[in-house]
């Protein structure tokens, strides 16, 4: 995400040049150059001038330290007036309610009804909510039965009504029969239209009118550009949401919708999808997607998607086993499930600073571990057990079983016998004890 505009600013903060002072002279390619780069990742015009004359206005004069270049100083008040433009801090959820009701918003095709799907998995993992999705699309074919099978997957209920066609009383039904049934989240799908119209807009007042709930939340492409601002406008000047939820911030390089959006409608952004997995979405940070922007990395997400992940019993049933040098296939199989859960490898790695910038002509494959899981499933409980009876005619036989070749085997195998030996050193060191039931990331690219 944010490729195209990183790239950009980086060159902006190159054309300054000069020691002791910024001044008017020296800063004015530069902020040309910033202006441009937003214009070009799609950020609202009249957003991107008035954040350049901030920059400006903070810079002019400012006394250059001897340690510090101007370029450096000039990106630190770019991240500030960056985080500040998306929000300054992160906004969270206000649930009161008994249940705590949220509508979701926004225009077909914008990812609504699977984003109501990965919030109930969201406030069901992390919150402990125990929520209940209601589909009130009655319009669009397969709507109802998409978010029952989204539901299905990540384990919570649906209300649905096929017989009742007033979107209203399915909501308010709903509401009742959460709290019969004791759950304490209600999501609410509302439809969509291909583009705002009055019908659709009297449909949702009436739903919010009707069920009020705690939180309005639209739900917005981030592919859509400068139409996902106006839209956004559109949307908020009728129903007064509380949050912005960005889809699809994967797949949009340029990124401008997300800088302009906070400022023409006032409201934060709350989450943004980063995949098409259900666990794939994220909570809002402005800080931390400046430093993404600005090509810093984000290592606090990256720990927090590790601390997630991170079972201390297992940690120390691990240590035990490194300790005894008995870490099997079965465990470096476990390994690599938990580097998955955490998310696209390529994301990860863009998190750790400097890193993102190394990595940006480097192709990681998200299927990465395919092979190596395959091979690993083709040996024998008694082969993952005892790595040391591996011989050339069960390696032959796990290459043809696995579909891969003997090299890739001979490969991994190589490698499973140096990440051995390399915990087994460290294990008795502090490092090693902290990092015992740390994921590691076999066939990683070496930078």
């Amino acid at each position: 995400m944010f490729e195209n505009l990183s790239e950009k600013l980086e060159r902006s903060f190159k054309v300054l040049k000069g020691e002791g002072k910024i001044t008017e002279i020296n800063v004015a390619e530069t902020l040309k150059e910033i202006r441009r780069s937003l214009l070009d990742a799609d950020v609202n015009y009249k957003v991107a001038k008035s954040f350049t004359d901030r920059v400006k206005e903070k810079a002019m004069g400012q006394q250059v330290l001897t340690a510090v270049k101007p370029g450096q100083l000039l990106v630190k008040i770019v991240h500030d007036e960056l985080a500040e433009l998306m929000g300054g801090t992160s906004a969270e959820m206000v649930l009161k309610g008994h249940p705590a009701v949220i509508l979701m918003s926004g225009l077909q095709g914008s990812g609504k009804t699977t984003m109501s799907g990965k919030l109930a998995l969201w406030q069901k993992t992390k919150k402990n909510k125990k929520p209940l999705l209601v589909a009130c699309d009655v319009y669009r074919p397969a709507a109802i039965e998409q978010l029952r099978v989204l539901g299905e997957q990540v384990g919570v209920p649906v209300y649905a009504d096929m017989e009742c066609k007033d979107p209203v009383k399915i909501a308010q039904d709903a509401i009742h029969e959460a709290k019969a049934k004791g759950y304490d989240l209600v999501i609410v799908d509302t439809a969509g239209r291909l583009a705002v119209d009055e019908e659709m807009m009297q449909e949702i007042a009436a739903i919010k009118t009707a069920i009020e709930p705690d939180e309005t939340l639209f739900v917005v492409d981030s592919m859509t550009g400068q139409d996902a601002v106006n839209t956004a406008k559109e949307f908020n000047d009728r129903l007064d949401f509380d949050g912005v939820v960005l889809t699809k911030l994967d797949g949009d390089t340029r990124g401008g919708a997300a800088l302009s959006i906070r400022t023409v409608v006032n409201k934060p952004i709350k989450f943004v999808g980063t995949g098409e997995k259900m666990e794939a979405l994220d909570q809002f940070h402005p800080e931390r997607m400046a430093d993404r922007i600005l090509g810093m990395g984000d290592i606090v997400s990256l720990v927090e998607r590790a601390q997630e992940q991170f079972d201390e019993a297992e940690a120390r049933r691990l240590q035990r086993k490194i300790q005894k040098n008995q870490f099997d296939f079965n465990d470096f199989l476990n390994q690599i499930h938990q580097i998955k859960k955490m998310g696209n490898l390529k994301d990860l790695a863009s998190m750790i600073p400097g890193v993102g910038k190394a990595l940006k002509d480097i192709d990681i494959d998200g299927n990465a571990f395919v092979s190596i899981e395959a091979i690993i499933y083709s040996m024998t409980p008694q082969e993952r057990s005892h790595p040391e009876i591996l011989n050339s005619s069960r390696r032959q036989r796990i290459a043809k079983g696995s579909g891969t070749n003997i090299n890739e085997v001979n490969r991994l195998i190589k490698q499973f016998e140096q990440t051995r030996k390399m915990m087994k050193m460290v294990t008795g060191s502090k490092m090693g004890k902290m990092m015992a039931g740390m994921p590691k990331m076999p066939g990683m690219p070496k930078f």
